[in-house]
């Protein structure tokens, strides 16, 4: 895997937590430079990330969202673990439009991710209203991106444990000028376009380099807020006012500002949602004690 062209997405605008974006950051880095990175350390980095899929419980389908979120699982999906919005659109697309499924559960365990694809995924499940419920929890992370989805459902649920928030979009521009002067390098870029090579990591970021990167920032930023205060049913001023600033925000105080409905376990949704727990089947949807289902559908990864 070319890991200096994984960086490239990574100086995309995202929406994620800052602890997970230079967390990420500093793997790319090392594995960009040629460095050996333990499989455990690995494993540490895609914490989060494992089977994505449906699981039936009864006729309530149960889709699981972890691990970094991005347009089409490939450069930092693969580098950091995830599930890929267009292909999360189309399996409950397809699950909306079969009529031996009653409800969804959509079960949030994510950083959040890239910007790319999420308006259009928030969209979708927020016009999912009228044909089916679509219910939503976070067990035990839904930051960013990840809550600008779980936002949209018709019900936000958060496990005791758990955190959502993490409401704004972050973008990087780094300066190697330094350490290229100090190998003894010298970079020097061909153009053509007035701003072509603005962003370049060979020199400072200009400010009119800057001023663009904080306009797409403040561009994805107000298609975030807005989602959020469509699927929450409140104004934009309060999203920004009250709904962290940026911040995660804990289970029960995410309630008491209105960004949730209920303080939750994943057991206690799926029987309000109407699960039976006679059969077993409400062990084995836990993201801890994943187990083979009769049906098991794999979402593309």
């Amino acid at each position: 895997m070319r890991y200096s062209h994984i960086l490239d997405a990574f100086y995309t605008p995202l929406a994620i937590t800052e602890d997970k974006l230079w967390e990420i950051h500093e793997f790319l880095h090392a594995k960009s430079a040629g460095e050996e990175v333990s499989e455990d350390r690995i494993r540490e980095i895609m914490a989060g990330r494992r089977e994505d899929g449906v699981d039936m419980v009864g006729r309530i389908a149960v889709v699981s969202v972890f691990g970094v979120i991005s347009q089409r699982v490939g450069l930092l999906g693969q580098a950091s673990g995830g599930v890929g919005a267009e292909a999360l659109a189309a399996r409950l697309d397809g699950l909306v439009n079969d009529k031996t499924v009653k409800s969804i559960l959509m079960v949030f365990d994510s950083p959040g991710g890239s910007v790319f694809g999420v308006t259009e995924l928030a969209n979708k499940i927020a016009g999912y209203r009228g044909q089916k419920k679509v219910v939503g929890i976070a067990d035990s992370i839904a930051g960013s991106a990840a809550y600008w989805l779980l936002s949209q459902t018709q019900e936000v649920n958060v496990t005791p444990g758990g955190q959502i928030g993490s409401i704004g979009v972050i973008a990087a521009h780094e300066d190697v000028s330094k350490r290229e002067e100090a190998k003894g390098r010298t970079t020097t870029l061909i153009t053509a376009g007035k701003y072509k090579g603005e962003r370049s990591p060979y020199a400072p970021l200009s400010e009119d380099g800057k001023a663009d990167m904080q306009a797409k920032v403040d561009s994805y930023y107000g298609l975030f807020v807005g989602a959020v205060a469509r699927g929450r049913g409140v104004t934009e001023g309060k999203v920004k006012a009250d709904f962290g600033q940026g911040r995660m925000v804990t289970a029960k105080n995410a309630v008491a500002l209105g960004m949730a409905d209920h303080v939750a376990t994943l057991e206690t949704v799926l029987k309000r949602m109407g699960a039976d727990a006679s059969g077993g089947g409400m062990g084995a949807v836990s993201p801890s004690q994943a187990t083979a289902r009769a049906r098991s559908i794999e979402v593309e990864a």
